[in-house]
């Protein structure tokens, strides 16, 4: 029971860190696979991956058969060893680092850390309640009540500094208060958060926050932090409008 639990939070894991969306574009990328054309590429990916991590028999046939079992079409054994090329190979020892860049790096992140006093997290989420309570804890829609817990989850002590409940209807940013506490302190937010001004004032006060933007935002970048494998866009010095066509390749 428990190896079944961790392989399955393994595999949560590595499909959250390789949606299927960023295979079959990075497999365009490096010219895996020709564009507009059905490569099943997470499948073939999945296929060696957890044929060669659990599998019984790691054989080329073995592993044409797990790509057969969740692929929309099924491929021959010739049509599965045409994929096996050379590109097919950097792509996969592209994937690992990408993983490696992504997860394995917790010294290189803590050093950055360390310059925050505290590092927090605004974050909601709804409780459903009984009908009963619906007038007391109004809904969105429909009958059933809906409670909206809020909380400010200090990551650094791992401990809750605030937390409200309110009806369903109250919105997120609603909840959260600027003052002298963000001094030297690092908020986290969603897009629930974003408000220009609410940005400014943690600014204001000694503060420091990450957001996600909106779609409509364009902002100015003012240096870049990290640098990217293969032909990443340079986002510094670009005019605008290549800016804003760059902005989501910035994680």
């Amino acid at each position: 029971m428990h190896t079944k639990a961790s392989s399955s939070r393994i595999m949560r894991r590595l499909t959250t860190l390789f949606p299927s969306e960023f295979l079959e574009e990075h497999a365009e990328e490096l010219g895996v696979v020709e564009r507009n054309r059905k490569a099943q590429m997470p499948a073939l990916v999945w296929s060696f991956v957890f044929g060669f991590a659990a599998g019984e028999s790691r054989t080329l046939a073995g592993f044409r058969r797990s790509y057969n079992a969740t692929a929309d079409e099924t491929l021959s054994p010739g049509g599965f060893h045409q994929r096996l090329t050379p590109a097919f190979a950097e792509y996969l020892r592209d994937l690992v680092e990408h993983g490696i860049d992504e997860v394995a790096v917790p010294d290189a992140v803590d050093i950055d850390i360390d310059r925050f006093k505290d590092v927090m997290i605004a974050d909601g989420t709804v409780l459903r309640l009984h009908r009963l309570l619906s007038d007391e804890f109004e809904p969105r829609r429909g009958e059933q009540g809906g409670a909206r817990l809020h909380l400010l989850h200090n990551v650094t002590d791992q401990t809750i500094n605030r937390f409200s409940v309110t009806d369903e209807k109250t919105h997120d940013s609603t909840e959260f208060s600027t003052g002298s506490w963000l001094e030297d302190r690092l908020v986290l937010f969603d897009q629930a958060y974003f408000k220009y001004r609410r940005f400014a004032l943690i600014d204001e006060n000694d503060g420091y926050f990450v957001s996600r933007l909106k779609p409509n935002a364009n902002p100015e970048i003012t240096a870049e932090l990290r640098e990217w494998r293969g032909d990443a866009i340079p986002l510094e010095g670009e005019d605008p409008e290549c800016r804003r066509r760059s902005l989501p390749r910035v994680h």
